[in-house]
């Protein structure tokens, strides 16, 4: 495919062709200086890919006249959109909201649909017709929009202690009982380009207006972007001051970029951040005993052992666990947790849950839980589909969440 539209591309070399390119140059330049070579790859690959398809589409889109109104002067916005805010990333810092609706949010959904576009721009590099070229940039403009909002939902989760042979998805089905755990899960929200301060504190104003018995944060905060912030996350997570005893925090990988940042921001709202450590907390639905695990790439299954020797089970408590990589479910001893809550996937991010199918990318090629709940032996793991996102530009067909978990223990 790439050598497909490496043809296409220098046989119509157009000043759009030209100056993408040089924009290209100009931006890796730029990151190479300013952030070092990883940020300098990035850049170069996902925005020569993006050149490769959007040059190679330029044909069509130079034609295209909808009404009567030429589109081309449109489609040179979006590319400049595209790359001012790659360039941005070069000065890390949450941009103000005529930015992300001018600049960020365009430039992310002209960048993701042309990555989705690629097979349009093959078909068209190989002399054809590409029928239907509108369809990735339709879907991605259902991905902005989905980007941009959460789902409001209340899950039941049923502990019946029930042994499951190795580790499948589970349905939320079962006995329940009178007075449930009331748990709001915050993961994965990723104060950046679409998770403003005001988006995330309006978010935290709803958690404490439903009264939970726990707030659990379970990891990724930050974005490249508000790690150049001070103070955003504070400012941002301000509201659960009203539930200060109420609110626990582990940390995520990207936490690992700003440790000391998190770890005060949390600190200053009343948030107690968990590493490799556990707390007993008396709740209105009994005891809780919460375990925060530190996020580790490597050496997971003898810090399991470890935490679980340090901490071992509470006689009479509920044992909850926050990991933010569900990826580590699989080395928590049998019977160590009655309830792992993790994030880290957003739900798969690219998927057919909006259609009401299970299926995502993330499950289908990493062989993962990706969100919902899931069962391995007596161990139970929900997998929050993440408060926000970060990654690929967009969320397709998997809605980020908010609200209520309700864990029924049942003898």
């Amino acid at each position: 495919m790439l050598e497909a539209l490496m043809a296409a591309v220098p046989g119509s070399w157009t000043a759009f062709t030209l100056g993408s390119w040089g924009a290209w140059a100009a931006v890796v330049a730029l990151a190479l200086a300013r952030r070092g070579k990883p940020f300098a790859a990035y850049a170069g690959v996902t925005l020569g890919l993006h050149s490769l398809v959007s040059s190679a589409l330029w044909p069509v889109f130079r034609d295209l006249s909808p009404g009567g109104l030429p589109a081309w002067p449109l489609v040179v916005g979006l590319q400049v959109a595209a790359f001012l805010h790659t360039a941005s990333l070069c000065f890390p810092r949450l941009r103000p909201t005529w930015w992300r609706v001018l600049v960020t949010w365009p430039g992310l959904w002209w960048g993701a649909a042309n990555l989705l576009a690629a097979p349009w721009a093959v078909v068209l590099a190989a002399g054809l017709v590409p029928h239907g070229w509108f369809l990735p940039y339709l879907v991605g403009l259902a991905g902005l929009v989905q980007s941009l909002r959460s789902e409001e939902e209340t899950e039941d989760i049923v502990l019946d202690g029930a042994e499951v042979d190795g580790l499948r998805r589970l349905e939320a089905v079962g006995s329940r009982v009178d007075r449930p755990l009331k748990i709001v899960q915050i993961t994965d929200p990723h104060l950046g380009p679409f998770m403003s301060v005001e988006r995330l504190r309006g978010i935290c104003e709803r958690a404490v207006a439903l009264d939970p018995d726990l707030v659990l944060l379970t990891g990724d905060y930050l974005t490249m972007e508000s790690k150049g912030t001070p103070g955003c996350l504070a400012e941002a997570l301000a509201p659960l001051r009203a539930l200060e005893g109420r609110t626990y925090a582990c940390l995520g990988n990207h936490d690992l970029e700003a440790p000391r940042m998190v770890a005060r921001e949390l600190a200053e709202v009343g948030v107690r951040l968990l590493v490799d450590e556990a707390v007993t907390v008396q709740t209105e639905a009994g005891p809780v005993q919460i375990v925060g695990f530190d996020f580790r790439w490597r050496g997971r299954a003898e810090q399991a052992e470890r935490v679980a020797a340090r901490w071992p089970r509470e006689d009479g408590a509920l044992r909850v666990v926050l990991l933010h990589d569900p990826s580590a479910f699989a080395h928590i001893a049998d019977g160590d947790a009655d309830l792992v809550l993790s994030g880290h996937t957003h739900g798969g991010q690219l998927g057919l849950l909006s259609l009401g199918l299970p299926h995502t990318v993330v499950g289908a090629i990493f062989r993962v839980p990706d969100h919902g709940l899931w069962g391995k032996g007596r161990n139970r793991l929900y997998v929050h589909r993440a408060t926000g996102h970060y990654g690929f530009p967009l969320r397709l067909g998997v809605p980020a969440q908010q609200g209520l978990i309700r864990v029924h223990a049942v003898d």
